[in-house]
């Protein structure tokens, strides 16, 4: 009678969890331009610290962008999907719902604001820009803006970078181009007297370079900036979203930033 009894709790046992439903993690789907050294691009191998492109198959994301989105990721119990997405196209492809999140080296500006919600900021320090220039060029002693007047300065296609280069006086704004990638090639062949980049990566291409050398600014001589700093973006609908993210981010100390960061800088280099 007893092993009658214990086959019945048994398969009732077996009926009730089988009918319980399957707990799955939720999904977030994030968009990465892949083309901003150190802090995002694509590599054609998988290493144990890059993330599958789910749309460009064959591809993976790296960088301290992507980094920063696992590590909120795994403080929000959330599984991540990485989307290679043009610059120019991010904000739309969120709000067209083809992704949930922009973690692809992005600063809260005014303008953009006004399209999405972003996060606060994530980076390792703040962010300022530099530009990048000949090292045996007339600008390379270059201090302010001022001593810009007159070069040909470049900037990428629908970025801040680009934005900001008419706040140099007399500066010959040259057309810009559509990826990072190029904006730094034509550096690296003299076609124009410097481009503006983000102080970190502006640095990472001077140790690349060694032609290039990097011309920042002291406080209140170099660009206005007008933004919080490098941020995560989401819908605007998707508040609860934004605080779980926020709450993340602020629990990631300075010191483990640095070291997300020195780790990803490493990994560049072994790439050279």
């Amino acid at each position: 009678m007893k092993k009658y009894l214990l086959l019945l709790l048994l398969i009732c046992a077996g009926f009730f969890y089988s009918a319980m439903p399957e707990t799955k993690s939720r999904v977030i789907r994030v968009g990465v331009e892949c083309d901003h050294e150190p802090y995002n691009w694509e590599e054609t191998s998988q290493t144990d610290s890059n993330f599958p492109l789910v749309n460009n198959p064959g591809f993976f994301a790296e960088g301290y962008d992507v980094q920063m989105a696992a590590l909120v990721a795994g403080k929000i119990g959330a599984t991540l999907e990485f989307h290679k997405v043009k610059w120019d196209d991010l904000l739309n492809a969120l709000n067209r719902r083809e992704i949930d999140a922009i973690f692809s080296g992005m600063v809260d500006t005014y303008e953009r604001k006004n399209i999405i919600a972003f996060s606060i900021p994530y980076e390792v320090r703040k962010t300022e820009y530099s530009v990048l220039v000949s090292r045996k060029g007339r600008y390379a002693g270059a201090r302010t803006l001022k001593d810009f007047s007159g070069a040909r300065i470049l900037g990428q296609k629908g970025s801040h970078f680009d934005e900001v280069i008419d706040q140099i006086p007399g500066v010959v704004h040259v057309a810009p181009l559509d990826t990072q990638t190029a904006v730094i090639n034509a550096m690296t062949k003299f076609d124009v007297d410097g481009v503006v980049l983000n102080r970190d990566t502006a640095e990472s291409c001077a140790r690349t370079y060694p032609g290039l050398t990097v011309v920042s600014f002291d406080d209140d001589e170099g660009f206005d900036l007008g933004f919080n700093g490098l941020c995560a973006g989401f819908r605007k609908t998707d508040a609860e979203l934004v605080s779980e993210v926020n709450y993340a981010i602020n629990s990631i100390t300075m010191r483990e930033r640095r070291r997300v960061m020195d780790q990803v800088i490493k990994r560049v280099w072994e790439d050279i």
